[in-house]
């Protein structure tokens, strides 16, 4: 470990994570230096056995090696924190382990706590990680066989909205529905609403056709949001979202996507 200020390294694909990751560090942490950053597994161990952070956030999804495999040959000289989107593997791998995780994206909060847990430990001068070949393991195993669970790749998986002097990054999988709005375009997820400038047409090419439906010219749906479809008194298709209060029209151009009816 450094005598002088704790460093850390970043490695995550997407520069929208690694920049949001950056500052949102650099808010609960100012002290810690980030000495690199990478955009794949192979970059993050290159640049981990350079630089010897003391400690290496690592994007479980990543091209070259995932996150886990740089892990493995960075964990005896870097505490490591994985960040991932997807939470069966906080469930299921992280909960009985020393294995430190984020859910993306991060939230300040979280951050805050894995930070002062880090402190303690690096403090402490406990080892870099108790063996955690086991956990690394699951996680692989994990990873085999939900595989099929991951975005398709080239698909949209973030949204950034502007929320005040704030950037805030929206995960497509939160996203209820996209609706045009003069001159933005609304998205809203179950708890909350933004308005971005990206439209509607843009957003059409750019997301997964399996995830997301354009049932109005100015609607397009999250397809397993959909709860029911119902005439009204006029005739008009009518979507319901399940769990939710709202109502969405079908355009008859796109009545074809309920054909049983």
């Amino acid at each position: 470990m450094n005598d002088g200020a704790l460093t850390a390294m970043i490695a995550d694909d997407e520069a929208p994570m690694r920049d949001l990751l950056r500052a949102r560090l650099a808010a609960v942490w100012p002290e810690l230096r980030i000495v690199a950053e990478a955009a794949n597994g192979v970059e993050a161990v290159a640049l981990g056995e350079q630089h010897k952070p003391d400690i290496a956030f690592l994007d479980i999804r990543m091209p070259g090696l995932n996150g886990i495999e740089a892990a493995r040959q960075l964990y005896q000289r870097s505490h490591i924190v994985f960040a991932t989107a997807y939470d069966q593997y906080a469930l299921d791998a992280f909960e009985q382990g020393a294995l430190d995780y984020l859910l993306k994206p991060v939230s300040a909060e979280r951050l805050a706590t894995t930070c002062a847990r880090l402190r303690s430990r690096i403090q402490a001068h406990s080892p870099v990680q108790p063996d955690i070949g086991q956990q690394l393991a699951k996680l692989t195993s994990l990873l085999e066989h939900k595989g099929t669970e991951k975005p398709k790749a080239g698909y949209l998986r973030w949204i950034q909205a502007q929320v005040g002097a704030s950037l805030r990054m929206v995960s497509t999988r939160e996203v209820l529905f996209f609706q045009s709005d003069e001159k933005y375009t609304r998205v809203q997820t179950a708890s909350a609403e933004f308005l971005i400038r990206k439209t509607l047409k843009e957003l059409a090419e750019e997301l997964d056709p399996d995830e997301f439906w354009r049932i109005h010219r100015s609607t397009l749906v999250r397809v397993d949001a959909i709860g029911e479809v119902a005439r009204d008194l006029r005739g008009r298709h009518m979507l319901r979202l399940r769990g939710h209060p709202f109502e969405l029209e079908v355009s008859r151009n796109h009545t074809y996507l309920f054909q049983q009816m």
